[in-house]
């Protein structure tokens, strides 16, 4: 069971509406909702925030999509906050932490380069939201699978080239991106430090007390 399932399930215990925050057809939330039969909006924007009915403002939670983009999610939490002052969250948030910082350091990789490949399956809702964010700075992204997914057009009048990579994408397709970059003159590679990642996750109380 995932976070987002366990707090829906929590949730759902208290008799309380649940509004997800995230986006139709991905697997999280089609498995959540599917969990539910009834008293839980799936909300994928601000203007689904406006046109949301339901029986009790007061006695109202949410939960979000661990692989939202953080930035989107602010503005849609704020609608839900200004329409449902009483509504209700998690006590941390439900955006993974790993794909939080993926997405910081995303925004400190496009202001440094003129275009930025993001490794990633298409699918994959967290490597989209990195390419996203890439773009949302006026950076061209690009989501690509692998280095037989560049196409060398894509660097004219490119001096710096910034690559990040989803959450599920193999080490070792990173390095072959950055072999084929080398073939085609990419001279110097420079990492950026991101944010330490030293969270700790406790086991579950039923795992500790078995």
């Amino acid at each position: 069971m995932t976070k987002v399932h366990h707090e829906v399930e929590r949730n759902r215990d208290r008799e309380a509406e649940i509004i997800l925050v995230g986006h139709a057809g991905h697997p999280e939330v089609e498995g959540t909702m599917g969990q539910v039969k009834d008293g839980i909006y799936l909300i994928e924007t601000p203007g689904d925030v406006a046109r949301l009915q339901v029986r009790d403002e007061t006695h109202l939670r949410y939960v979000t999509q661990t692989t939202l983009s953080v930035d989107d999610t602010a503005v849609i939490m704020e609608a839900l906050r200004k329409r449902f002052p009483a509504i209700q969250g998690p006590k941390k948030d439900d955006i993974c932490y790993a794909t939080q910082n993926r997405q910081n350091a995303v925004k400190l990789l496009a202001e440094k380069s003129d275009i930025v490949l993001i490794v990633g399956s298409p699918n994959s809702s967290n490597s989209n939201r990195l390419r996203e964010v890439a773009e949302t700075r006026g950076v061209p992204a690009y989501m690509i699978d692998g280095p037989e997914d560049i196409q060398q057009s894509w660097f004219a009048g490119v001096r710096t080239i910034g690559l990040s990579a989803g959450a599920s994408a193999p080490e070792v397709l990173v390095a072959d991106v950055l072999e084929r970059l080398k073939q085609w003159g990419a001279d110097r590679v420079r990492e950026l430090g991101g944010e330490p990642e030293n969270i700790t996750f406790a086991l579950p109380k039923k795992l500790r007390t078995a």
